[in-house]
């Protein structure tokens, strides 16, 4: 009997640790999935940006650019890209110039 409690500790805590959440992630991608809308930025699973065009029981319909759109089933849909959040990034990875000026005038202040 005392040999049973180990084991039956380890089942718990490997419940907890890799089931239970694995399956809690997998609830919410399901729900993030079904809860798409038509116009909605999404980022693939693969990493590609799009535009929700066209949704269907099996298949998703994604512009990525003008005139492109893909099909793609609705598992591919790796997360939606909320629009605040989507101009916030955008403004983070344009690269900041320093114009001459600026270095000129940075150059002075050292």
């Amino acid at each position: 009997m005392l040999s049973l409690v180990p084991f039956l500790l380890i089942i718990v805590v490997f419940w907890f640790f890799l089931i239970r959440p694995q399956m809690r992630r997998q609830r919410e991608s399901q729900q993030m999935q079904s809860a798409l809308t038509v116009g909605t930025k999404v980022m693939l699973t693969s990493g590609i940006f799009g535009t929700v065009t066209e949704i269907t029981d099996d298949h998703v319909g994604v512009s990525v650019a003008d005139s492109v759109e893909i099909k793609v089933i609705r598992a591919a849909i790796g997360r939606v890209i909320p629009t605040d959040l989507e101009d916030a990034t955008d403004a983070a990875q344009t690269p900041a110039e320093e114009t001459s000026v600026e270095r000129a005038e940075s150059e002075e202040n050292e």
